[in-house]
């Protein structure tokens, strides 16, 4: 793990939503204000030092801190590198739904019947209602990753059209390759998304800066993400309610989306406070011998989101 400190040197919902807002609000409020204080920045030496631990032990590990004021990068680790990213994946099914609904081409309020059940995660499957509308279907996928929402997404809109849409947001390493299966035969993709950590980390930051298709699809799916419930990993050093954390009473920003399957842990998001805003990604693939294996990744993550509250406040 080469992981290193940088240098100073597509109605989608309203461009106005409380997410949107909140982004560039924060990030134009730190800026001020580390540039009244000349703060230190933290130097993310426990992360460099967890991420060299994983590294070590055989596990392949991509990281981007990106500063949403500046557009510098500062911190990266393998960047460029494309790995398996799980749920994550379903980033650019929620942005070409936007878009569609934009467009006009996708009713917000289409029913769309459950399809084959997964048990790979989700709620939809343990819920009676047998079709959901694409809206709440996005709210499921974002919020809780559930499998079974994704995967209605994906049939409704099409593999080749989400394909299409990551390629026009400058995606050539980060691709949805799937839907959400509990076996994978011969005939399947190996993986059900792959993606690098310094595109990740860019199509978080053009979500919060209003730039990923349009103004109000940005917002939209700025706004879906907001109401992710893992906090487990990075979101674990915020503090912040996992059911509940859209309004923060220290005018905190913070979405995100994590990725799991089996042997691969990851996570992209945005966090912003009074002193600074960043778009952070971080990908671990380790072999999942032990408890101990995957609790050591775990640990990475809330280092990462420690030194990154630091940062931030």
């Amino acid at each position: 793990m080469a992981a290193a400190p940088s240098s100073d040197k597509d109605s989608a919902g309203s461009p106005d939503s409380r997410a949107a807002r909140a982004g560039a609000t924060g990030a134009r409020r730190g800026s001020g204000r580390r540039r009244r204080t000349g703060l230190i920045r933290p130097s993310f030496a426990a992360t460099l030092k967890a991420l060299d631990g994983l590294a070590e032990m055989g596990a392949q590990v991509a990281v981007c801190v990106q500063d949403l004021d500046r557009g510098d990068v500062v911190l990266a680790g393998d960047d460029y590198v494309t790995l398996p990213i799980g749920g994550l994946g379903v980033v650019p099914l929620l942005v070409e739904v936007a878009s569609q609904v934009e467009l006009g081409t996708l009713d917000p309020l289409e029913i769309i019947d459950r399809p084959a059940p997964v048990e790979v995660g989700g709620v939809w499957q343990h819920l009676k209602a047998p079709a959901l509308p694409v809206s709440d279907l996005a709210v499921l996928a974002a919020s809780c990753g559930d499998a079974a929402a994704t995967n209605a997404l994906i049939e409704r809109v099409g593999l080749d059209a989400v394909r299409a849409r990551a390629d026009r947001l400058g995606l050539s390493s980060t691709a949805l390759l799937d839907v959400f299966r509990d076996r994978r035969g011969p005939d399947d993709a190996p993986r059900l998304a792959l993606g690098s950590a310094r595109e990740l980390s860019a199509l978080f930051a053009s979500l919060v800066n209003a730039q990923a298709v349009s103004a109000a699809v940005s917002a939209q799916v700025a706004e879906w993400l907001t109401l992710g419930h893992d906090l487990s990993l990075v979101g674990s050093a915020t503090g912040l309610d996992p059911f509940s954390h859209v309004e923060d009473a220290h005018g905190m920003l913070f979405l995100n989306k994590t990725g799991r399957d089996a042997g691969v842990r990851a996570e992209a998001g945005v966090l912003a406070g009074p002193r600074a805003g960043v778009a952070y990604t971080l990908i671990v693939c380790f072999d999942d011998l032990s408890i101990m294996h995957r609790l050591r990744a775990h640990d990475a993550f809330r280092t990462l989101g420690t030194e990154l509250m630091e940062y931030i406040f």
